[in-house]
C-alpha cells in the first residue's frame, strides 16, 4: 500500500500542489496537516501515517522537508519505517526512495556515520576515564567509611572481633567491613 504524507505550516496555505503529487504518484491514502512541526510530537498526522504503514508499505512524502526538520529526525522516521518493514519514497528528491538500492545505500551509509560517531563518543569518553584515573580521580559512590575508619576497623579485623561488632560500631553495614578482609 501507498501511503502519503502532506503537510503546510500554517492555515492559511494551502496543501493543493502536495496533494496532487501524491495523487500523481497513486498512493492509495492521504494524511494531510497544517501545523508548524520542529518535532515529530508535533506533527500527529505523520505519527498516524506511520502507525498505518505494515510489511512492505511505501510513505510517499511530496517534499522531504515537509516531514522532518533535520538530519536526526529524518534519520529517525527512516529508521521507523524499516523497522516495520516499510520504505520510504520522496518525491522531490528520488534518490531518497529507500524502494531502490540506491536509497537503501543511502540510508547505510547515513547509518554508518551515526555509528562512526558513537565509536567516537564511547572512546573519548574512555579515554577521559583512563586519563582521570592516571590522575588519581576514584570513581564510584563515595567511601562509607574515612582512612582512620579503616584503618581501625581493619586492626579490630585482625584482632578478630566480628565484622556485626565493628559494623556497629562505626554505623555502616556489615557487608562494608567484611569486603575489607579481602
Amino acid at each position: 500500500m501507498l501511503i502519503g504524507y502532506a503537510r503546510v505550516s500554517t492555515q492559511s496555505q494551502n496543501l493543493d500542489r502536495q496533494i496532487g503529487a501524491l495523487n500523481g504518484a497513486g498512493v492509495d491514502r492521504i494524511f494531510r496537516e497544517k501545523a508548524t512541526a520542529k518535532t515529530v510530537k508535533g506533527r500527529p498526522q505523520l505519527e498516524k501515517a506511520i502507525d498505518a504503514l505494515g510489511t512492505d508499505d511505501v510513505l510517499v512524502i511530496a517534499e522531504w522537508d515537509r516531514a522532518t526538520r533535520s538530519m536526526a529526525d529524518g534519520i529517525k522516521i527512516m529508521t521507523r519505517l524499516a523497522d516495520r518493514g516499510a520504505a520510504i519514497r520522496v518525491l522531490d528528491k528520488p534518490w531518497l526512495d529507500l524502494t531502490t538500492p540506491i536509497g537503501q545505500g543511502l540510508l547505510a551509509l547515513l547509518s554508518s556515520m551515526a555509528q562512526d560517531e558513537r565509536e567516537r563518543i564511547v572512546r573519548r569518553a574512555n579515554e577521559g576515564r583512563e586519563a582521570a584515573k592516571a590522575r588519581g580521580v576514584r570513581f564510584g559512590p563515595k567511601p562509607k567509611l574515612t582512612e582512620h575508619q579503616r584503618e581501625l576497623a581493619l586492626k579490630r579485623l585482625a584482632d578478630g572481633e566480628s565484622c556485626r561488632s565493628i559494623a556497629k560500631d562505626l554505623g555502616v553495614a556489615h557487608t562494608t567491613i567484611s569486603r575489607m578482609k579481602d
